[in-house]
């Protein structure tokens, strides 16, 4: 178990007496928003058992984007956030080992000719992306051909210009693919989505203890049941080795 944290932990972890937790409602496998805004989900449950191990009281920052959660961890807004690892974002942010995986998958249109993931990395597809997301960032690092096309609302994005292809984490494009009877998703997967908590830089022994933290959620079966109260799939992440 995760030693009793010491006065400077906390004051690591939580500098204003309260812990800042940046909770990003875009990603809706992690957190769901309910009726008058209220937030729950994995995120939300690992926010609220820090923050009681901590002995203080948990404000949650509510933002809608990855990339808006990662500029205010960096920035030390927020004391703690919840973002998928990428290498652009671990140069300026601390992260813990990955709490959950999930994947990123392609919707398309259905009578379109992208059939594979394989196929979207061509010149002149154009694909809609969620600005700052994980896939954005793989996809900036991986694509030779096809275009990004960055917005708030990618799904939006999509239908309206007609685009080639929209990314999105698979249990978000699932959905909108059951709404949208004329789009397909591709099969398989085209990333796998490590999510972890973060921290800004500059605060190490905060940032020990919070991987140790990540570690004991996993292995007690704390993440697990968190996903299934959700009612969400998701893949608990290996013990960090």
């Amino acid at each position: 178990m995760t030693t009793v944290p010491s006065a400077d932990i906390v004051k690591l972890l939580a500098p204003t007496g309260r812990l800042r937790a940046a909770i990003n409602i875009a990603n809706p496998v992690l957190v769901q928003t309910g009726a008058g805004g209220a937030t729950s989900g994995v995120t939300v449950d690992l926010a609220n058992e820090l923050a009681r191990r901590l002995g203080v009281p948990l404000r949650q920052v509510v933002i809608d984007g990855a990339g808006k959660s990662f500029d205010a961890v960096k920035s030390a807004a927020c004391d703690v956030g919840f973002l998928a690892i990428e290498p652009a974002r671990a140069a300026e942010i601390d992260f813990t080992s990955p709490y959950v995986v999930i994947e990123g998958v392609y919707a398309v249109w259905a009578d379109g000719a992208l059939k594979r993931n394989d196929d979207v990395d061509r010149a002149g597809v154009r694909v809609a992306v969620n600005k700052g997301a994980a896939y954005d960032l793989f996809l900036t690092r991986s694509f030779k051909h096809a275009t990004l096309v960055r917005e708030e609302e990618s799904f939006e994005v999509f239908l309206r210009d007609r685009l080639e292809a929209v990314a999105g984490v698979k249990q978000g494009v699932v959905r909108f693919v059951a709404e949208h009877p004329q789009v397909r998703m591709l099969p398989g997967r085209f990333m796998e989505i490590q999510q972890a908590m973060c921290l800004p830089k500059g605060r190490d022994a905060g940032a020990a203890y919070l991987r140790a933290f990540v570690e004991e959620m996993k292995a007690s079966g704390f993440v697990e049941a968190a996903i299934k109260r959700a009612g969400q799939e998701a893949t608990v992440a290996p013990l960090a080795g």
